[in-house]
């Protein structure tokens, strides 16, 4: 399993490394979402500004098409335990 930072997509070789060497799974999450759990952190520079759901939205739309070029499976992680989501990948493998 390998987690990327959400910039290692942006990479043209990022992507070809990726989805070439397994099966990739994107965990798609809302903007609204993004926001609820990066509310309370100061560890993401990028959302340390006056309007975080503006930045989120921007990267959300240069982003997403990119996860979803490369994405074997893409599950809806919004509202959901990570158990519950742990779940859904293993029974769609």
């Amino acid at each position: 399993v390998r987690a990327t930072g959400g910039g290692a997509i942006i990479d043209p070789q990022s992507r070809s490394h990726l989805g070439a060497r397994g099966f990739v799974v994107y965990l798609k999450t809302s903007v609204e979402q993004q926001l609820a759990r990066t509310r309370r952190g100061r560890e993401r520079p990028l959302l340390a500004n006056e309007d975080p759901r503006a930045v989120l939205e921007k990267l959300l739309t240069v982003r997403e098409p990119l996860y979803l070029e490369i994405a074997d499976l893409t599950v809806d992680t919004d509202g959901r335990k990570v158990r519950a989501v742990v779940n859904e990948i293993i029974e769609r493998l």
